[in-house]
């Protein structure tokens, strides 16, 4: 039986799959091999580039036009600025490869004699006697390339621009380059040198470079009917809906979605049952709560400060931006920011773990009391909630903002994290800010029973930037129109004044306003 693949590149025969080579414009790089080319493709984690690279070696090779072999040199991140341990653990790859791949030894029976007469340059030197020992161009694939370090990148990068020349009858006829970033963002620090190199310059021999992208919507549907015609077991078109609006096509959240759903749980193991909204949801928040490789991985870029110089805006809904075009480059590459304009978070889950991960101290350091915000209805009573953040906000967010990386969204993620706690209930908290919306919006959901009706409230952050009636005509008018696009049944806009010359007496209220549509909204000032 086939599953939903989490792990490594695609297998077809036990995976369900898009087909790897219907994923890039096929034609565009044959095009690029045989006009000799040498290229980039680049692509967040876990979006199927190793799959993709392997589908392109295997269709050269059964072509029978080229020889060609994917060697991954990840492993050599290990010798940090060691070149020649470095070009040793690649060679020792390459030689891997081309044995098993196309059952060549040369490279296998050659590449330590090399070495030990080249030295760091034994790498250009075996593509080259390895390249002029057959008449059959070579087209190499090298992925992970951008986990090299330091002096090694830079050896490896110049030793493939310095054989360009020879092409095709003593170097490789073609080259690609697999990484999460594009050669141009490589910034290399040469520890030999002491200075810090722009990666096109030693591989600017490039012709192009190729991103690859998340599933489409089709794509999407298409990989959950798979399972569908093998098992007998269909999606909801609610659940296929949400998989959809919560991943938009990230390959391995779609998979992890679905294998959850699926496979993992014990109520989605029976092949009787369809695979509902409430599946998806669920199995969203185990993956978040396990803190899974994927997400941590991602969460763990939120400390870096270039990333940081674009995700705090976001957060905070700010007008400026302090970030460069080349931090905004990075984060996409990364896969946290999508490629929109004006930026956003690439997914609603992403959106989800940001704040969370950002929050994780305080998540654990609040008091986990008995449910004292949930009415004797079993309701969500928002207003009890709010009050005590409100209380809690005057005595602790001085002590608290201090302690956050990203101060400026430093009240949004306080409220944030005091609210967690009705995920932690069996609620859910839907988010929504961006860089320019001058808000964060939260649509705060409680379930009144087990799959039966469901409270909705809004509660939208602004942080007071101009005169209070400005910002209040201004979050009023938003807070109801998310209101009426959420379907909630209350809303409430929390106003931060973080002005230092302000006291609290005069920053902490409580009030009734009505919008202009006639929504009635509480205003909390903080």
């Amino acid at each position: 039986m086939r599953f939903f693949n989490t792990a490594g590149p695609v297998e077809p025969q036990w995976h369900y799959c898009v087909p790897s080579l219907e994923r890039f414009d096929l034609a565009n790089v044959r095009r690029l091999v045989e006009q000799r080319k040498y290229f980039v493709l680049h692509a967040p984690r876990q979006t199927g580039k190793t799959s993709a690279l392997i589908a392109l070696r295997d269709l050269l090779n059964v072509e029978g036009r080229y020889r060609c072999v994917y060697v991954n040199v990840e492993a050599a991140q290990a010798a940090r600025e060691d070149v020649e341990q470095a070009v040793r653990m690649i060679l020792g790859e390459l030689a891997s490869w081309t044995r098993t791949t196309l059952g060549d030894v040369f490279v296998a029976e050659r590449w330590a004699g090399i070495l030990a007469e080249f030295g760091p340059g034994a790498l250009g030197e075996t593509l080259k006697q390895w390249c002029a020992a057959d008449g059959k161009p070579v087209v190499l694939l090298v992925d992970e390339v951008d986990a090299l370090v330091g002096d090694s990148l830079l050896s490896v990068l110049r030793q493939l621009r310095a054989g360009y020349v020879q092409r095709p009858g003593g170097f490789p006829q073609s080259v690609a380059l697999c990484g999460v970033r594009d050669v141009r963002d490589y910034r290399i620090r040469s520890a030999s040198s002491n200075e810090v190199v722009a990666g096109g310059s030693p591989f600017n021999i490039k012709a192009e470079s190729l991103r690859l992208g998340d599933f489409c919507r089709a794509e999407v549907e298409r990989l959950l009917a798979q399972h569908t015609s093998e098992t007998g077991q269909p999606f909801t078109p609610e659940a296929a809906e949400l998989v959809w609006r919560q991943t938009r096509g990230q390959p391995w959240l779609v998979n992890a979605l679905a294998y959850e759903a699926c496979f993992k749980d014990e109520v989605g193991q029976d092949r009787s049952r369809a695979v509902g909204e409430d599946a998806i949801r669920a199995a969203q928040e185990q993956l978040i709560a396990r803190r899974e490789t994927h997400l941590d991985q991602l969460a763990d870029k939120l400390k870096e400060e270039r990333v940081r110089r674009v995700v705090e805006p976001l957060l905070s809904g700010g007008v400026a931006r302090s970030f460069v075009d080349r931090d905004l480059e990075y984060v996409r590459d990364l896969g946290l920011v999508a490629l929109d304009r004006p930026p956003r978070v690439a997914n609603p889950i992403y959106a989800e773990v940001i704040p969370r991960e950002l929050t994780w101290v305080a998540q654990e350091e609040f008091e986990q009391e008995a449910a004292w915000y949930v009415n004797e209805t079993g309701g969500l009573d928002v207003p009890k909630l709010l009050e005590a953040f409100q209380a809690f906000f005057r005595e602790h967010s001085e002590h608290w903002l201090a302690r956050f990386q990203y101060q400026e969204a430093g009240p949004q993620l306080l409220l944030q994290a005091f609210l967690q706690r009705i995920v932690n209930s069996g609620g859910r908290i839907e988010r929504e800010y961006g860089l320019g919306r001058g808000r964060t919006d939260l649509l705060v959901v409680w379930p009144l029973s087990p799959g039966g009706p469901e409270q909705r409230f809004v509660v939208e952050c602004k942080v007071l930037r101009a005169s209070l009636s400005r910002t209040l005509a201004q979050g009023l008018e938003q807070t109801a129109g998310y209101m009426d696009r959420c379907g909630a049944e209350a809303g409430h806009l929390v106003v931060f004044d973080q002005r230092e010359d302000r006291s609290w007496k005069d920053k902490l209220f409580r009030r009734q306003e009505v919008a202009a549509d006639g929504s009635e909204i509480t205003v909390w000032g903080m």
